[in-house]
């Protein structure tokens, strides 16, 4: 009855289930694993955006890179803009609308500055047309603002290249823009959330990142996976029984054969001629 598992489209069909298995199951586990890194990552932004502010100085400084763990902690930082030194960096979209941010050197002291991410202007008449940018506050200024990391082409997903307008770059870069400065920058930047004094026009403020659902949407599918396991097993296995059916109901409905006649013992034949003249007797009686 279950010869038929070992003809070649059966086999076939076993190893095609065989490779799917643990094909979903790495699949399932390397969605986990999204889901605990995302997780991780949005419940350590939600906490570094709902912490004190702290000095700069205490994450931060010339050289050094921002931790992975203090990105989006809200600083505080002091000095002067530098507005002869000021950036624009295009491709910044903002509520779908195309423009630039307005990147300011803070000059802290002592040979020191911290680019300042003063927030979101539209853009001009073209790519490379120079936005109109609200002024800063002159003098000495207290930033509030959220710590980034510099930019590279990885984390940012845009390609950087040479031959743009002055003033205006693609990515948020300190060690490129720090090579034409007069100072040391941080390793990092701020991005502007409140300042003192505050300035009668300034750029809009860019919005606080959406740490959305935590990675929900990565276990989904990593549970969705998995159960697609039990759909791959669960439908070999109700093929092979429903081939098991089949059979079984073609074998109930093949005719059965009729019994052919026994063929006739010496026995049989003498009884036949022993009995032949009575029946003859009978056939054509004689007449009284």
């Amino acid at each position: 009855m279950y010869r038929f598992l070992l003809t070649p489209r059966w086999v076939a069909l076993h190893v095609v289930v065989l490779l799917v298995i643990p094909a979903f199951v790495f699949l399932g586990r390397w969605q986990f694993g999204r889901f605990e890194e995302r997780s991780a990552n949005s419940d350590r932004v939600t906490a570094n955006l709902a912490a004190e502010p702290v000095p700069l100085g205490t994450l931060a400084g010339p050289g050094r890179q921002v931790k992975a763990d203090d990105r989006f902690r809200t600083v505080t930082v002091s000095g002067s803009y530098d507005t002869a030194h000021g950036l624009v960096v295009r491709r910044r979209p903002q509520e779908g609308r195309p423009g630039f941010y307005v990147l300011t050197p803070l000059v802290t002291g002592a040979g020191q500055a911290v680019l300042v991410n003063r927030g979101w202007v539209k853009a001009g008449a073209s790519a490379d047309a120079p936005p109109e940018v609200p002024a800063p506050p002159a003098g000495q200024v207290t930033v509030t603002g959220r710590l980034r990391p510099g930019e590279t082409e990885e984390s940012s997903g845009l390609k950087d290249r040479s031959g743009l307008p002055p003033g205006q770059v693609l990515l948020i870069d300190p060690g490129k823009i720090g090579k034409g400065l007069p100072y040391q920058l941080v390793g990092g930047y701020v991005e502007l959330t409140g300042q003192q004094p505050t300035p009668a026009a300034a750029p809009e403020p860019v919005p606080a990142p959406d740490v959305g659902s935590g990675g929900g949407l990565n276990l989904a599918y990593g549970v969705q996976w998995w159960l697609f396991i039990g759909v791959a097993i669960g439908g070999w296995i109700l093929l092979i029984r429903r081939e098991i059916a089949d059979r079984k109901a073609e074998e109930a409905a093949e005719p059965t054969e009729p019994a052919e006649p026994a063929e006739p013992t010496e026995s049989t034949e003498a009884a036949e001629a022993a009995d032949g003249p009575a029946e003859r007797q009978e056939a054509h009686p004689t007449a009284n």
